[in-house]
C-alpha cells in the first residue's frame, strides 16, 4: 500500500490541506494514521462527502403552492388551481360566470362586459374564492376547528346580497332549517353540538387518509351548517386536508357533479360512487402536476 502526504492528497482532492487534516482527524479517511505529527493517507482514499453541504429536501405539493403565492408566479399550479377550483366550485352552486371571466378577474382584478349583464354576488363571489383559496394554503397544516371553518365561509360570503339579509348569518351556523337535494338536514339548533362531534371524531386520528377526508365531508354537507355557500366550504375543506397529509388534491368538475353528487347521497349504501368520482377528478389533477413537473 502507497500512502500520500498531507499535501499531495489535499492537491489530488482539490481542497485545503487543513480539510485534509480535519478529515482525518475525525476519522472520515479510511486507513490513514498519524506518524508522530504526520499524517499517512492511503492513495486510493476516497474524498469524504462535506456533511455540512446542504441536502435538497423534495418539495411538497404545499411547499409549491406557498412559495408561488407568497412570490406572484404568474402561470404555475397555484395560478392554475386558483382559477380551475374557483369555476368549477362555484359554477356547480350556480355560478353564471364563464371560465374565461373567472380567469380575467384572478389575472387582472377587473372585468370586461360587453352586451351581457352580469350578477353581482356571482363576481363577488368569485374574488372572495380566491381570498378563501389562499386562506387554506397559508393555514394547511392547521388542525380543522369550527373557527377556521367560520372564517372561509365568512370570506366566500363578505359583500354579497345574502350579507345584508337578517336572517343570513354570515361566518357563523345557520339560523333557518335548509335542505339539499329533497334531503332535510340538520336543524339550527344542533348544528354547533353535531360539527363539535365531527370535528372531534375527526381530529382524533392522528393521519387521514383520502377516505377518511371524504368522510368528513360527507357528513359535514349532511349537517349543513351554514345558510348558503356549503358546497363550497365543503370542498376548500376537502383541498386544505389533502394539502396538510400530502394526498394529491382534486377539483369536482361539472362533467363529475351528477357522480359526486350520487356519491353523497349513497355513502352510507356505497361508498364507491363518491370515490370514484373524486378519484377520477384526482388523476385530472395529477396531470396538471405532471405538466408543471411536480411529483407527488
Amino acid at each position: 500500500m502507497r500512502y500520500l502526504s498531507v499535501t499531495e492528497i489535499a492537491k489530488k482532492w482539490n481542497i485545503s490541506e487543513r480539510s485534509v487534516r480535519n478529515y482525518c482527524a475525525h476519522g472520515r479517511v479510511d486507513g490513514a494514521f498519524l506518524t508522530g505529527k504526520t499524517w499517512n493517507i492511503p492513495e486510493n482514499a476516497e474524498k469524504p462527502e462535506r456533511t455540512n453541504k446542504k441536502k435538497e429536501q423534495p418539495k411538497t405539493l404545499l411547499d409549491i403552492l406557498q412559495n408561488e403565492k407568497q412570490n406572484k408566479y404568474s402561470g404555475g399550479i397555484y395560478h392554475k388551481t386558483q382559477i380551475d377550483l374557483t369555476y368549477n366550485s362555484n359554477h356547480i352552486e350556480g355560478n353564471r360566470l364563464t371560465y374565461e371571466q373567472t380567469r380575467y378577474i384572478f389575472e387582472t382584478n377587473t372585468i370586461g362586459v360587453e352586451n351581457e349583464v352580469l350578477n353581482v354576488d356571482d363576481v363577488i363571489e368569485t374574488a372572495n374564492h380566491f381570498r378563501c383559496i389562499d386562506m387554506i394554503i397559508d393555514n394547511a397544516k392547521a388542525s380543522l376547528s369550527e373557527k377556521f371553518i367560520k372564517e372561509i365561509h365568512l370570506i366566500l360570503k363578505s359583500g354579497t346580497s345574502d350579507a345584508r339579509k337578517d336572517w343570513f348569518a354570515v361566518g357563523d351556523y345557520k339560523k333557518m332549517p335548509n335542505e339539499v337535494g329533497g334531503m332535510t338536514t340538520v336543524l339550527p339548533e344542533d348544528v354547533a353540538d353535531k360539527m363539535k362531534s365531527l370535528l372531534a371524531e375527526y381530529n382524533s386520528k392522528d393521519n387521514k387518509t383520502f377516505e377518511d377526508i371524504l368522510e368528513f365531508h360527507v357528513k359535514f354537507e349532511k349537517i349543513h351548517p351554514f345558510q348558503d355557500g356549503n358546497g363550497r366550504v365543503g370542498r376548500l375543506i376537502m383541498f386544505k386536508e389533502c394539502l396538510k397529509y400530502n394526498i394529491v388534491p382534486f377539483i369536482i368538475e361539472d362533467t363529475l357533479k351528477l357522480f359526486y353528487y350520487r356519491g353523497l347521497k349513497e355513502w352510507n349504501n356505497e361508498r364507491g360512487y363518491l370515490r370514484d368520482a373524486c378519484l377520477t377528478a384526482q388523476d385530472k389533477y395529477k396531470a396538471y402536476l405532471d405538466y408543471f413537473r411536480i411529483e407527488y
